[in-house]
C-alpha cells in the first residue's frame, strides 16, 4: 500500500467508515504482530494489545490527526503499549525475523543450490543478530526487514536521530564479518559456470 492510498483510507476511517477501518486492521494486523513477537512470545498479549490499539483508534478516530506515515504510526503506537504492559519485567527479549524473502536474482544453473543456501543464510543471520543488544536488533529489523529510513525509525523507537545513526553502525560494525562473508558467498553462487573443455 503506497502512501496517498495509506493516507486516503486513514481519512475515510477518520470519517467513521468502517470498511476502511477494517481494510487498516487487515493490512496491518500481521505486520503488527510480526513486529510484537519481537519483544515478547507471549503470543495472547500482543493480540490483546493490537485489539486494544485498534479499539482506542476507532474510539478516538474523529480527534486523530493525519500521520505522515501510518505504518509509522500503528509500529510506534503498539510499541509503546506493549513496553507499558511489559514494564514490571526485568528484560525485554527481541529476536530475529522468522521469516522474510530473499530480493536477488540468480542464474537458473544456481536455483537449486541457492535455495539450500538460503536456509543457511537465513539461520546464520538470525544466529547472528540474536547476539546483538535488544536496540541494535531492533534497529537492524526496522531498517533492513521494513525499510524505514533513518528519521522513521527514530519516531517508532522514541529516540533522537544521532542516536539512531549510532545503533546502526554500532550494528553493522558488530556484522561486518558475518556481511563480509555472505556478499563473497552470494558472488560465488552468482557465477558462471566454467566451460567443462577448460577444466579438462
Amino acid at each position: 500500500m503506497h502512501a496517498e492510498q495509506e493516507q486516503s483510507i486513514w481519512n475515510a476511517f477518520k470519517r467513521g467508515e468502517w470498511h476502511a477501518y477494517s481494510r487498516l486492521y487487515e493490512e496491518y494486523y500481521r505486520r503488527l504482530n510480526n513486529y510484537g513477537y519481537k519483544f515478547t512470545r507471549d503470543v495472547a498479549l500482543i493480540e490483546d494489545t493490537i485489539q486494544d490499539l485498534f479499539v482506542k483508534l476507532w474510539t478516538n478516530r474523529e480527534t486523530l490527526s493525519t500521520p505522515p506515515s501510518v505504518k509509522n504510526y500503528l509500529y510506534k503506537a503498539l510499541r509503546h503499549s506493549l513496553f507499558r504492559k511489559l514494564k514490571t519485567r526485568s528484560k525485554l527479549s527481541f529476536s530475529a525475523a522468522d521469516d522474510y524473502d530473499y530480493t536477488f536474482e540468480v542464474s537458473y544453473d544456481h536455483q537449486l543450490i541457492l535455495r539450500e543456501e538460503q536456509q543457511h543464510m537465513q539461520d546464520m543471520i538470525k544466529e547472528v543478530v540474536s547476539k546483538l543488544p535488544p536496540r541494535q536488533q531492533e534497529i537492524v529489523y526496522l531498517r533492513f526487514y521494513e525499510g524505514l529510513s533513518y528519521e522513521e525509525v527514530g519516531e517508532v523507537m522514541s529516540i533522537h536521530i544521532n542516536s539512531v545513526y549510532k545503533l546502526w553502525y554500532k550494528a553493522l560494525d558488530n556484522l561486518k564479518d558475518t556481511l563480509h562473508y555472505l556478499v563473497c558467498l552470494l558472488w560465488c553462487l552468482c557465477l558462471p559456470k566454467p566451460d567443462p573443455a577448460v577444466l579438462s
